[in-house]
């Protein structure tokens, strides 16, 4: 759960950071030989910690005025803090949906820009406000995930409190959550329009352990007039997870949500839906050897069906002491599908509010009914360079059911017909950074397709996708 181990591991500094500010003039060589260091700019602003910019020896760029305004000069902890991301990416992709259903070639850009207010009162109290405007230039279909222009993405009043046992955190308001690789829960960084949830959140920390609770109501999106997104009691998602180090810094964890939505539509069921989510996790890493192990269980009813359904995912790698670093990995992944259309039971696989670029920027298939094995290799040529190049292979899990697109979109005409064999990709992935504000990639995806798709008016499709982002 990298985004929540970036969060913890900035107010586990905050003392630190806070001391270093404040130090007397009698410390003043001792600080020299080690001052402290400037946040990295994250992907979840809300993540990041600007009160080293306390120390003036750390405003060492233009505008550092405005990434730390003391409220009041006797509490270096009181500040305003204020930000900005943008990011532009163009997208070509010959055959979305793999050309099905009308769908025809489209070259685009999009448009993603955040500005964003984070307020502290003091140690205890802290209010961030982000707005966001997405836009989408000259994409055929445009859809919520899509364009989102002039909107609230985040909005939330957050309380820390530090125990003798532990650290209490808690929040209200609008606000993103990530867990782990963000297979099923994710802030969507992938497509154009991010996911925020209005909730009531809280966290306690105490020595290996972390508790987090939360209810919330997804954000649903609208671009029909700016500031018009919104949530209700139509869409609920809650969840209660128990984290714990182990064997070192390696991860376990766990967590249930319930997950609420009004008049969902499944090829074999409709109706409102009410799953009960479970799901394990065991992530860490031994010398050059990293892995990461998720399994969800999930129990429920959709309209008058039952639903029962399941995901596994696996990532590891093995980095070899060698000239690139170079990273061998494999990908494994399976989701369920439903098996028996019309038995009463569904047995298709909810991915809940997947990443979007957890297999390819691409988006051809989805997290349900799906068996995925993926080998990869990663080098890092430079400093600052990794290029992925992966083939993944796709089957289904049962010919009962659809292959799936993203988020999970079915695809016309591949339900209870053809060969489990769904088709095998080829990715080359290069991420670059410029300096500490602005990144680069460009990532590329050919999807050969199987039979299935084909006889159901599908093609090999082709993606290509070239993005630029600044954050300061």
């Amino acid at each position: 759960m990298r985004d929540w181990r970036e969060a913890r591991a900035a107010w586990t500094a905050l003392p630190l950071l806070a001391a270093v500010a404040l130090a007397a003039p009698a410390r003043a060589a001792d600080d020299a030989a080690s001052p402290a260091t400037r946040p990295a700019i994250q992907t979840n602003r809300w993540a990041e910690d600007w009160s080293v910019l306390a120390d003036p020896r750390l405003r060492t760029e233009p505008f550092d005025a405005l990434k730390y305004i003391p409220l009041w000069a006797s509490d270096p902890k009181s500040y305003v803090s204020l930000g900005a991301t943008f990011r532009q990416r163009f997208e070509s992709n010959d055959a979305a949906g793999f050309g099905t259903a009308g769908a025809r070639s489209d070259s685009y850009f999009i448009q993603r820009l955040q500005v964003h207010a984070d307020v502290h009162f003091d140690a205890n109290w802290r209010a961030f406000v982000q707005l966001e405007d997405d836009r989408a230039f000259d994409k055929r279909v445009v859809t919520s995930a899509d364009q989102d222009r002039a909107d609230l993405r985040l909005a939330f009043l957050e309380y820390t409190r530090k125990f003798a046992d532990g650290t209490l955190k808690a929040r209200i308001g609008r606000q993103d959550f990530a867990f782990d690789l963000q297979r099923f829960v994710s802030s969507r960084d992938g497509p154009n329009v991010r996911q925020s949830f209005d909730a009531i959140w809280a966290d306690w920390e105490t020595g290996t352990w972390r508790f987090i609770g939360f209810v919330s109501r997804p954000v649903q999106y609208f671009d029909l007039r700016p500031f018009d997104d919104r949530s209700n009691d139509q869409f609920r998602f809650s969840t209660l997870r128990i984290e714990r180090k182990v064997l070192g810094d390696n991860e376990l964890s766990g967590y249930y949500s319930l997950y609420e939505r009004a008049g969902a539509r499944y090829l074999d069921a409709l109706g409102d839906e009410r799953r009960h989510v479970f799901d394990i996790r065991f992530a860490g890493k031994a010398a050059q050897l990293d892995w990461d192990l998720e399994a969800m269980g999930q129990l429920g009813r959709v309209g008058a069906s039952e639903a029962r359904a399941w995901a596994v995912g696996a990532r590891a790698g093995y980095t070899l002491a060698a000239a690139w670093q170079p990273r061998l990995g494999l990908q494994v992944d399976a989701a369920s599908g439903d098996s028996r259309p019309g038995d009463g039971v569904l047995g298709t696989f909810n991915p809940l509010f997947p990443n979007g670029y957890y297999f390819t920027l691409s988006g051809y298939t989805g997290y349900a009914n799906l068996v995925h094995l993926k080998p990869s290799l990663t080098l890092s040529p430079a400093p600052r360079l990794k290029v992925m190049a992966a083939a993944g292979l796709q089957w289904r899990a049962t010919t009962s059911d659809a292959i799936y697109g993203q988020p999970s979109n079915p695809i016309a005409g591949t339900a209870g017909t053809g060969s489990p064999w769904t088709g095998a990709y080829g990715q080359l992935r290069l991420d670059y950074a410029f300096d500490a504000h602005l990144t680069g990639a460009i990532e590329a995806v050919h999807f050969e397709v199987g039979d299935t798709i084909r006889n159901a008016g599908g093609r090999s499709s082709d993606y290509l996708g070239a993005q630029l982002q600044y954050g300061w």
